[in-house]
């Protein structure tokens, strides 16, 4: 990968929600959300423009298709590239614990056995942009 490579939009498409994260091979992760599927077209494009983004990487697994068609009606029309999702919602989880350890009772607790408080589709939009960096080089 090059230096001057603009950064990826992520996504981890979902039946209601999907997470998103924008990642640059250079500076990491410069954006991330969650977003509801019918709102999603219109929230890409002020993100693609604003941090320059040159692909989507969408997870190759729920809804895929339909959220391909659904950029595509949108004029969405940046290259796409799936990335495995095997075990993916299980490292995004895990990130999330790293981002955001537990500070009450819960810390002495393996992060197995914890659920986020909040959606956290946005990390797991990190693994997949990760995944197709590392696959990169």
């Amino acid at each position: 990968m090059r230096l001057s490579d603009p950064p990826i939009l992520a996504i981890d498409p979902g039946s209601d929600k999907c997470g998103l994260a924008v990642v640059s091979a250079q500076k990491g992760v410069l954006y991330q959300a969650v977003v509801a599927i019918d709102a999603l077209a219109g929230f890409i494009l002020p993100v693609v423009r604003e941090k320059g983004v040159s692909k989507l990487v969408l997870g190759d697994r729920t809804g895929t298709s339909a959220l391909i068609r659904r950029l595509r009606n949108a004029g969405i029309d940046l290259e796409i590239v799936l990335v495995d999702e095997h075990l993916s919602t299980e490292e995004g989880r895990k990130r999330f614990f790293q981002d955001n350890p537990p500070l009450d009772w819960r810390r002495f607790l393996p992060h197995s056995l914890l659920f986020p408080n909040r959606p956290f589709d946005d990390y797991v939009a990190i693994v997949l942009a990760e995944r197709y960096l590392s696959a990169k080089g």
